[in-house]
This record gives C-alpha cells, sequence and structure tokens, in this order.
C-alpha cells in the first residue's frame, strides 16, 4: 500500500487561489489609483495650455490695440505726433507693444517649461505604469501556473494511489481463489507491483513539485510582489514631487516678467510727465503763423464832396446819406478785414469813384499818391482764385501741388517737408539698390547661392525710381526757392514739369497759383526758376570674402516658419535659433547662418533679433 505523505495541517499554506484573488483585487486599486494620478497630471497640463492661449490672445490684442492707434505714416496723423501730448501717447503705445511681449514671454516661458516638460513626463509616467503592472500580473500568472501545476501532481498521485491498492487487491483474491491458475495469479502479482511502482513515482514528483511551489510562492509573496509595489509607490511619489514642482514653476515664470513689466509702467509714467502744454502751444502758434502783415488803418472815405445842394436840402440829404453810407460802409470793412472770417461773400467791385481823389471839385486828401486801403481790400477779397484757395484751405481738401493755396509761411513749411520727404524716399530706394547689389555681387562670386541676372530687373526699377524722385525734388526745390525769395518768378519749364498735375487738377491750379497778393493788394510773387538738386549715389565697394566666414554680430529666435525657396534664401523652422551675420540694410532682409555650411537671407519680421551690441540685452521685436 502506498500512503499520502503525512503533512502538518498547520504547516499548510492558505489556498493560493484565495491569495491571488486578493493580490488581484489590490492591482485593480492600484491601477485604478494611478490612472487617476495620471488624469490629474494631463488636467493640470490642459488648465496650463489654456493659460498660455489666454496669454497669447491678450498679448495679441494689446498689440493690435497699439497697432490701432499708432500714428500713419504720410498721414496727417503724423505731423499732429510732434506735441509732447502725443509723442507721449505713442510712449504708452510702445510700451503696451512691449508689455504684451512679456505676456508673449510668460505664454512661451509656461509652454516650455511646464506643458512640454509634463507631457513628456506623462508618456514616460504611462509607460512605467504599464511595465510595473505588466511585472505584477505576469507573477500572478506564474504563481497561479505553479499552483495548477502542484493541484495536477497531487491529483495523479492520489489516482495512481487508489489504483495501486485496487490492483493489490485484485492479487489477493486471485491468489486465495484455488480455481484460478497460477499464470493468471501471476500476472495479477505483476499487475499490482506496476501500479506500486506508478504509485512512488507519483509520490516522487508530487513531493518535488510541492517543495518547488513553496519556493515559488515565497519568493512570490515575498520579493517579487512587495519589489512591484515599492515600485509602484516610487512612480506615484515621483509624480507628485513633479507636479509640485510644475506649480512652483508656474508661479516663478510670472514673477521673472514683473520687472520688466514694472519698466513699461515706468516708462509710461515718465512719457505722462514729459507732457509740456508750454511747448505745445508754442508749436501750435507756429504752425498756423501765416507770415501775413497785420492791415493798417482804414482810410476815411468822404462821400459827401460831390453833393452841391442848399443848407436845407444839405441837411436833409445829408442825414439820409449818412443812415444810408454808414451802414454800407461798416457792411463792406465787416469781414474784408482779414482774409479768414467764416461768412466771405466777395461784394461786386467798389465804383470808379469811391476814392476821394476821384472827386474833381472836392479836397485832396493827404494820400493822394496811395490808393485807398479799402480799395485794395476789396480787391483782395474779390479775387476768385483766392477765395477758392482760402475755402480749400479752411476745408482740409485737396490743393494745388505746389501748396500757392497756402499763406507763405505755410507753404514754405509744407516745400520744406515734401522735399525731405522725397529725399528720404530717394534714399530707402539707394539704400534697397545698394543692398540688391550686394547680393549680387555674392552670387557672382558664389553661383551656387543664386543667379545674379535675377536682380537685374529690380536693380533697373530701382534706377527709374530715384531719378523720378530726383526731379520731384528738383520741382519742389524750385517752388521753395521761389517762397524764400532766392529766385525770380517761375518761368515756363517749371509749369511744363508740373503739366500732369495741371492736366488733372485745372482750375485748382488755375484759380490759386495765379495773381497771388499779399493783404496791402501788391504782389509778393517774382520770377523764378529751378535749381537742381543733385543726391550724390553712392556705391557700396564691399566685397565678400569667400574663404573667411562672416563674424556673427548676434542671435535670432524664428517667429515664424519660412520656406527659403528663392536662391540665396535659407528655410527656417518657428522656435529655431540661428546666428545673425548681417542686419537688416533696409531691403526687409537679414542674413543669418545655421552652421559652417549653411547660410542665407530671411525676411526681418520673421525672425526676433538679439544683437550683442545692446548692453541691456532686451529683446528687439522686428
Amino acid at each position: 500500500m502506498v500512503s499520502l505523505p503525512h503533512q502538518d495541517p498547520h504547516s499548510l499554506p492558505s489556498p493560493p487561489c484565495l491569495c491571488c484573488r486578493k493580490q488581484k483585487d489590490q492591482f485593480d486599486n492600484l491601477e485604478k489609483h494611478t490612472q487617476w494620478g495620471i488624469d490629474v497630471l494631463e488636467k493640470y497640463i490642459k488648465f496650463v495650455k489654456e493659460r498660455t492661449e489666454i496669454e497669447l490672445s491678450y498679448a495679441k490684442q494689446l498689440r493690435n490695440l497699439s497697432k490701432k492707434y499708432q500714428p500713419k505714416k504720410n498721414s496727417k496723423e503724423e505731423e499732429e505726433y510732434r506735441y509732447t501730448s502725443t509723442r507721449a501717447f505713442v510712449a504708452t503705445l510702445n510700451e503696451m507693444n512691449d508689455y504684451a511681449g512679456q505676456h508673449e514671454v510668460i505664454s512661451e516661458n509656461m509652454t516650455s517649461l511646464i506643458t512640454g516638460e509634463l507631457s513628456r513626463y506623462v508618456q514616460e509616467l504611462k509607460q512605467e505604469r504599464k511595465s510595473h503592472f505588466h511585472d505584477g500580473r505576469k507573477a500572478q500568472q506564474h504563481i497561479e501556473t505553479c499552483w495548477k501545476q502542484l493541484e495536477a501532481s497531487k491529483r495523479r498521485f492520489e489516482r495512481d494511489c487508489k489504483e495501486a491498492d485496487r490492483a493489490q487487491q485484485y492479487f489477493e483474491k486471485m491468489d486465495a481463489d484455488i480455481n484460478v491458475t497460477k499464470a493468471d495469479v501471476e500476472k495479477a502479482r505483476q499487475q499490482a507491483q506496476l501500479r506500486h511502482q506508478m504509485a512512488e513515482d507519483s509520490k516522487a514528483e508530487y513531493s518535488s513539485t510541492l517543495q518547488k511551489f513553496n519556493s515559488e510562492q515565497h519568493d512570490h509573496y515575498y520579493t517579487h510582489i512587495p519589489n512591484i509595489f515599492q515600485k509602484i509607490q516610487e512612480m506615484e511619489e515621483r509624480r507628485i514631487v513633479r507636479i509640485g514642482e510644475s506649480m512652483k514653476t508656474f508661479a516663478e515664470v510670472d514673477r521673472q516678467v514683473i520687472p520688466i513689466i514694472g519698466k513699461c509702467l515706468d516708462e509710461i509714467t515718465k512719457a505722462a510727465e514729459s507732457v509740456d502744454h508750454k511747448n505745445d502751444s508754442q508749436l501750435v502758434i507756429e504752425a498756423y503763423k501765416s507770415g501775413f502783415e497785420p492791415p493798417g488803418d482804414v482810410d476815411f472815405e468822404d462821400f459827401t464832396q460831390p453833393m452841391k445842394r442848399t443848407i436845407s436840402e444839405s441837411s436833409l440829404s445829408n442825414s439820409r446819406g449818412d443812415g444810408r453810407s454808414e451802414p454800407k460802409f461798416g457792411s463792406k470793412s465787416k469781414g474784408k478785414l482779414w482774409p479768414f472770417i467764416k461768412k466771405n461773400k466777395p461784394p461786386p467791385p467798389p465804383p470808379a469813384s469811391a476814392s476821394p481823389s476821384a472827386v474833381p471839385n472836392g479836397p485832396q486828401s493827404p494820400k493822394q499818391q496811395k490808393e485807398p486801403l479799402s480799395h485794395r481790400f476789396n480787391e483782395f477779397m474779390t479775387s476768385k482764385p483766392k477765395i477758392h484757395c482760402f475755402r480749400s484751405l479752411k476745408r482740409g481738401g485737396a490743393g494745388p501741388e505746389d501748396f500757392s493755396n497756402l499763406p507763405p509761411e505755410q507753404r514754405r513749411k509744407k516745400l520744406q517737408q515734401k522735399v525731405d520727404e522725397l529725399n528720404r524716399d530717394i534714399q530707402k530706394e539707394m539704400d534697397q539698390r545698394d543692398a540688391l547689389t550686394k547680393m549680387k555681387d555674392v552670387y557672382i562670386k558664389n553661383p551656387q547661392m543664386g543667379d545674379a541676372a535675377s536682380v537685374d530687373q529690380r536693380l533697373a526699377e530701382l534706377g527709374q525710381n530715384i531719378e523720378k524722385l530726383r526731379l520731384e525734388v528738383q520741382k519742389f526745390e524750385g517752388w521753395l526757392a521761389e517762397v524764400e525769395g532766392r529766385l525770380p518768378a517761375r518761368t515756363e519749364q517749371p509749369r511744363r514739369q508740373s503739366g500732369l498735375y495741371e492736366a488733372q487738377n485745372p482750375s485748382a491750379v488755375n484759380s490759386c497759383a495765379q495773381d497771388r497778393e499779399s493783404p496791402d493788394g501788391s504782389y509778393t510773387e517774382e520770377q523764378s526758376q529751378e535749381t537742381g538738386m543733385k543726391v550724390p549715389a553712392t556705391d557700396f565697394d564691399d566685397e565678400f570674402d569667400d574663404e573667411e566666414p562672416l563674424p556673427t554680430i548676434g542671435t535670432c529666435k524664428a517667429l515664424y516658419t519660412f520656406e527659403g525657396q528663392n536662391e540665396g534664401t535659407i528655410s527656417v523652422a518657428e522656435g529655431e535659433m540661428l546666428y545673425v551675420i548681417e542686419e537688416d540694410k533696409g531691403d526687409g532682409w537679414t542674413r543669418i547662418r545655421r552652421n559652417e555650411d549653411e547660410e542665407g537671407y530671411v525676411p526681418t519680421s520673421y525672425v526676433e533679433v538679439y544683437l550683442d551690441k545692446n548692453a541691456k540685452g532686451a529683446m528687439t521685436y522686428i
């Protein structure tokens, strides 16, 4: 008989299936908790991302607001920004632009330091969590497999013992039966021995499997599972620490820009304190000073001299004449003493006998040689071209090209401004031409960078533009010289040069550019001729050395992605940092370098330049 191995019931372990179920429940709970921790982290990332979007939107709105109220170039608003109050307003707009830039810095730093870092950490955390729970499930499956092997070995041992017992009983029965042959008895005995041997083998296998299971179970509960739980705990603690550090960074990003925002507000305060009311008032006086001489005293015009009547008739006629003439005289003088009166309807020309000197029998005026001032005022105010010019000046409408509708002082200022503006345009065109010339030289020396013939058309256009602008400068210089009294009155040649404008506005030119008079009725315009202003064209003789690369003068950051498809340009990606080797020369292009073999031009508006020579180290937004 083969019996089951005797074991102390108190030494038997608890059923592994029950322990595995409890562990599985713990793993499920831990899995839910760690997933909740990842959800919290992702929620915080989403919160920071929305905050960065708000900062960018706020910065964009501030920039648009600043741009909306910036003075427009070549407009009337630009002239108004000469005053200290409006300059302070411009400074406020510029500071608000920098203020918006700091909010962009907040968004950028939060994106790089919090959103980007945490997003990468979440991916790593998910992988680590997946690995730990995979190891835990694998350990559970292993111990369950060992338990199943033990159960199978135990059942097989039990079955073999029962079959050996039955075979022994059958042999004993056959051996006691006298009717059974000896061969049958021998066969039963051999069968019983075989069954006993199989039972012994099953016993040995069961004993070995049991020892192996106990060892595996001990390692499972005292080594593998504790290690997995410890790793999960450390992972969770790192997550908690990381989210706390991110919250601290969230506050530090805001705190870092507070000093710069404070400087912006200080500059706004400084600009407000620079407002000077006295200076602004003086500018208004200078701007609207007409240059006219104040009118002289009005001469008395005696209308009673030609009347030869009796005393009674004269008295009656004088009283009537006074009743008629005085209001009439007053109505004439009112609105005529200065040309800027609002309701200014030109009266009919005065009669030829209005002057006392024209009366044949009357007393001679002490100013016989001088025409009465009221007569000259009548001529001045009834001149239709002058009335047209003053009305157009008052309305702010389009006047003649030579500003002849303006008072002398105002006309001189306008002509000088026009000359300066044209000179600036010439310089800008020349800068662009010089930049393209330099680029052409680079293409000639380095054909792989681009085709030199591709810029010839643009160079020709710039040359034509410069020549046109020079002719315009000569024309306005002639008019300016005429106003300043340096040259005689205009000849037919400058009139022909401005024929284009006269063809477009014949009425304005004919009504305002002829018969200009001073308030006292005398002509102030003399014959003049043009004086040509030659702007010397400077050519850059810089040569590019292919052997030694240009030194870097700073760095830049790409604000947008640029695909450099033309020859001589270079492609950049948004956020990429590169080296600056040549500043913008006025053509809208900046030369940059990525490495020793990659360099080229990019639009200046696509990059944010940080020059080394900037001592303050402040950003320059292009």
